[in-house]
């Protein structure tokens, strides 16, 4: 079996999973052979795992040096896992160069480089694959399992709820995310998991979509209206409250932030109630999909509990999803917030609303029925493990659900975003079509012609 090479770029914590996968579960048929990081502490940090693990120490590299790296060191494949604002330029920097190319989501965060990817991977014909986790993970795969059989008929609407707590939520405003132009915001960062999923799950893309919402919660202005004052500048220091995370605490934290400060300035642990916040914290949208289904979307980021709710409306019935992550975060369990949500915490769930998850079914004139989930072993109910396949072994063309997502899927997912962020700007719904990327034009186009 022939070995792949592969360049990690982007050497922050997300970068772990990859990492693991390629010295472990996948060593036979996976080397990681160069890192691309501009800060050299975190990139000793995988450089050490990588030997940790018996292997031979990746060669390290500055991001000036991505095509010298790819040419040096016969990448066949770069691994994306940078700032979001990055991913367009290293992405088809690296297909240029002669790589393909794996990327976290988001693909990217507006229409201008959305339209450069495409215009690379025309032009160099090479691969990007964008890793959608939760497609993978058991109960959004019954959901899309239930709709694919037609037993709710054509989806007409759907209800989609996501609650982000104040241990998991809280985390997008202390570090780069919190900045729109690092990130996109929460709606293309985040939500565009959210709106790949219901793309997949109905076949279709956005047409239209209309948005509305702010910073309500988070931010110096929404403190000092609630009497929040006298903050520290980080949450790194000799006190500590719910709100604060002291990297001091987290081993790998520590090592990839804490001890590499000295060398960017980056700092992890910013004070959400501090200034130069300029992302939302709630947020609502509307969304015509071009197979005529429409969707109701809203996201908070300070909710007492973690998880969402999902309401599918068809021609022959509905289908509902409830998932509780953590059902509750507790005063002495938020001082040092855990960063994975789908690693609940014992102890801390509410009697009345305990971790799990329930599929619900009903079709016009029948009584409901549960539909079962069956999780595996590891992250998100065994999903990440499927998708870590895919990304190394490559996908397969026989998945009924069709799981596996490429760039396409990639920009589907985050032109929603993009178009609620323009029309939060503007205060007027906003047409997909008009994003600038040539493959949502055709979509619209194609539709037209059905």
């Amino acid at each position: 079996m022939s070995t792949r090479r592969y360049a990690l770029v982007g050497a922050g914590h997300r970068a772990q999973m990859y990492v693991d996968a390629i010295v472990r579960t996948y060593a036979d048929r996976a080397s990681l052979v160069a890192i691309c990081e501009p800060n050299p502490v975190r990139a000793q940090y995988y450089v050490d795992v990588v030997e940790a693990a018996g292997h031979t120490a990746p060669a390290v590299y500055a991001p000036y040096d991505l095509e010298r790296m790819i040419a040096e060191q016969q990448v066949d494949r770069v691994i994306i896992c940078a700032r979001d604002d990055l991913h367009a330029s290293l992405i088809v920097r690296s297909l240029d160069a002669g790589a393909d190319v794996v990327v976290e989501k988001p693909l990217t965060i507006d229409g201008p480089s959305a339209a450069a990817i495409e215009e690379a991977i025309d032009r160099t014909g090479r691969e990007v694959v964008i890793t959608f986790n939760y497609r993978y993970s058991p109960r959004n795969s019954a959901l899309r399992q239930v709709i694919q059989d037609g037993t709710i008929g054509t989806v007409t609407s759907i209800d989609f709820s996501w609650m982000l707590d104040t241990k998991h939520g809280a985390d997008y405003f202390r570090r780069w995310h919190r900045e729109k132009q690092n990130s996109g915001g929460l709606l293309v960062h985040k939500s565009s998991h959210h709106f790949d999923l219901v793309n997949w799950w109905i076949r279709s893309a956005p047409r239209r979509v209309y948005a509305s919402g702010g910073l309500k919660f988070y931010g110096a202005d929404n403190a000092e209206s609630r009497g929040i004052v006298n903050r520290p500048d980080r949450g790194t220091h000799d006190g500590a409250d719910a709100f604060e995370l002291d990297l001091r605490q987290d081993e790998r934290l520590n090592a990839l932030y804490l001890q590499a400060e000295q060398h960017d300035g980056y700092r992890r642990d910013l004070d959400v109630f501090s200034d130069g916040i300029t992302i939302e914290d709630n947020l609502a949208l509307v969304v015509d999909y071009l197979s005529g289904a429409t969707l109701s979307y809203s996201l908070n980021a300070h909710a007492p509990w973690e998880g969402y709710r999902v309401a599918v409306n068809g021609t022959e019935g509905r289908a509902e999803l409830d998932v509780v992550e953590r059902g509750a975060v507790l005063a002495d369990e938020g001082l040092h917030p855990v960063l994975d949500p789908s690693a609940t915490d014992a102890g801390t769930t509410g009697s009345l609303r305990p971790e799990g998850e329930r599929l619900l079914v009903q079709r016009h004139w029948e009584a409901a029925y549960e539909v079962p989930i069956i999780n595996q072993a590891g992250g998100h109910g065994g999903g990440d493990a499927l998708l870590l396949a895919d990304v190394f072994e490559g996908a397969d063309p026989s998945d009924p659900l069709a799981r596996a997502a490429d760039w396409r899927d990639g920009v589907r997912s985050i032109a929603t975003g993009i178009a609620g962020n323009r029309s939060l700007e503007t205060g007027q719904p906003v047409e997909v079509a008009d994003l600038g990327v040539r493959f949502l034009v055709e979509d619209a186009a194609a539709r037209a012609r059905a």
